[in-house]
């Protein structure tokens, strides 16, 4: 269980190591295209977006990916992607200008985004932290469970109260020569998580195939 940190730990290089070791955990549960997904979303995506100040907005190709990134790295939801592929691209376009416009006031931000259909506050956070990693942390299971106890209720009030922890906890750890992002916490707990569970048996490809049946 190396490269794991608790939510309670101060101790900035743990959670420097557990930053660190994202990308193999990833690449360890061997899922089709998360990597490549995973990629777009955290370097390609924020680039489009910066790109379009100072009017940025999310086109409807984006958010698909986007949702499959969010989709493959968690459970798989076909419904969700089904009713985000049958959204009107001007219509995402105006509720993601609104969101990116609200920021950084989180409740509003989300509210906007979450007109669509198919996107909930954790799809919405997770389009606020490409744009404002400094903002808004990704709602994943995972770091919602280390955070707050657990992952069951994704309303704007409990994304709300885990943005507050995570803002608070990118503080705590940024001394010095350290700078960690609400969004980099987020990343660390996930990997944690994904660490915790997985023995160096490898266990995360038996867990992927699981999920994979799932997806199918």
């Amino acid at each position: 269980m190396a490269d794991t940190v608790d939510f309670a730990s101060g101790d900035a290089a743990a959670w420097r190591a557990a930053l660190a070791a994202y990308d193999r955990r990833l690449e360890a549960l061997d899922k089709p295209d998360l990597v490549a997904v995973d990629s777009f979303y955290r370097h390609d995506l924020p680039a489009l977006l910066r790109g379009r100040e100072p009017d940025p907005f999310i086109a409807k190709p984006e958010l698909v990916r986007l949702l499959q990134w969010k989709l493959s790295r968690g459970k798989w939801r076909p419904r969700l992607m089904d009713f985000v592929k049958g959204l009107d691209d001007a219509v995402v376009e105006s509720a993601s200008r609104k969101a990116f416009a609200a920021l950084p006031d989180l409740s509003r931000a989300i509210t906007e985004l979450t007109v669509l259909k198919g996107v909930g506050p954790a799809t919405a956070s997770a389009v606020l932290a490409a744009y404002a990693p400094d903002v808004a942390p990704f709602m994943s299971d995972e770091a919602m469970v280390a955070a707050l106890g657990n992952a069951k209720d994704y309303t704007l009030k409990q994304y709300l109260a885990f943005a507050d922890k995570l803002q608070a906890k990118s503080k705590e750890l940024t001394v010095g020569e350290e700078s960690f992002t609400p969004s980099d916490v987020e990343r660390a707990l996930w990997s944690s998580a994904i660490g915790s569970k997985s023995p160096a048996s490898g266990s995360p490809k038996s867990e992927s195939k699981m999920r994979g049946k799932r997806k199918r």
